[in-house]
């Protein structure tokens, strides 16, 4: 079965975006101050989960879970993402135990707005700060629970401090350390406030990649909710329909991409995939020739040979 068509793949999420415990991107987005007129906010419902030593991205994590309303212990997720070695957890371990409990990690926009957004829909922020100085780095994560812009200040879930109140100006000088990273947990029916298509795509796939198909084809119907029609939306969910055996649905799911894009090898690929399982072999065959006849990558050419093969070898055998 193919992933995302090459054509429409959007960029992969690679290690080299993560901020490391030792090191931090090369340049920081701007970061836009917010007008004292937007006044304060603040999730004061946000559970607190006081971390051990060196167990900040656990305790991190844990919060903001809970507050979707996933039920997690702080045990367990110290099991997911602790690195003893490290003393501390990445940030790609973060996102991965995300994934695992039933959420789509969404990486914002490093920008105060973007954070005051996300409090607004109810969600609060998980942040890498560097608390530190660039030669002695002590890398620490919290999460952002309020904004109050009169007085000045950024609330947060850190360390042991359940409400610990934080001048914007020290805040922002930390988080840029981290090149201003942070996340939310989203359901997988809900968008981020504000939804970079391309970036949650690229979360949503990730979903796919971990076997996570059931969120993942909530979130891929999230997704089309909010760009109908969306030929990678469109790909992905057919696919996750396939993935789970629900062959009827991803025969119409990959129809419908394919009467949208009509020049599409991989849909029709794995559209004969989802036919040949449902016994019809004649219109498998098809659509593999169609295929066959429109393809222009000697990489997917194989492929589509082997899936013809595959048709025929259960044509045989049906005919037995």
């Amino acid at each position: 079965m193919f992933g995302v068509p090459g054509m429409y793949r959007t960029s992969r999420l690679l290690p080299a975006l993560f901020v490391l415990l030792a090191g931090c991107a090369s340049i920081p987005p701007s970061v836009r101050a917010l007008p004292e007129a937007a006044g304060a906010i603040e999730l004061d419902h946000t559970p607190f989960y006081p971390q051990e030593r060196y167990q900040c991205g656990p305790a991190a994590l844990t919060t903001l879970l809970a507050e979707s309303g996933r039920v997690v212990s702080l045990a367990d997720i110290v099991g997911k993402v602790y690195l003893p070695g490290r003393q501390g957890s990445l940030q790609v371990e973060l996102l991965a135990a995300t994934r695992t409990e039933g959420r789509v990690p969404y990486v914002i926009d490093g920008t105060l707005e973007a954070v005051w957004k996300e409090l607004e829909a109810g969600r609060p922020v998980l942040v890498l700060q560097n608390l530190g100085v660039a030669a002695i780095p002590r890398w620490h994560y919290a999460v952002v629970v309020g904004i109050d812009i009169p007085r000045g200040d950024v609330i947060l879930r850190s360390g042991t401090d359940r409400r610990r109140v934080t001048p914007v100006g020290t805040f922002l000088r930390t988080w840029q350390r981290s090149s201003y990273w942070g996340m939310v947990a989203l359901v997988p029916d809900e968008l981020p406030a504000v939804a970079d298509r391309s970036r949650y795509f690229d979360a949503v796939a990730a979903l796919e990649q971990a076997g996570r198909f059931e969120t993942a084809a909530i979130a891929w119907q999230t997704a089309l909710r909010n760009w109908p029609g969306d030929p990678v939306a469109l790909f992905g969910l057919a696919n996750t329909h396939l993935a789970r055996q629900q062959y009827t649905a991803a025969e119409a799911a990959y129809r419908d991409l394919l009467q949208r894009q009509p020049g599409l090898p991989a849909a029709r690929n794995n559209l004969a995939l989802a036919l040949v399982e449902q016994g019809k072999y004649d219109a498998a065959l098809q659509q593999i020739s169609t295929a066959l006849s429109e393809n222009r990558d000697a990489a997917v050419e194989q492929e589509l040979k082997d899936t013809e093969a595959t048709i025929r070898r259960r044509m045989a055998g049906a005919d037995d």
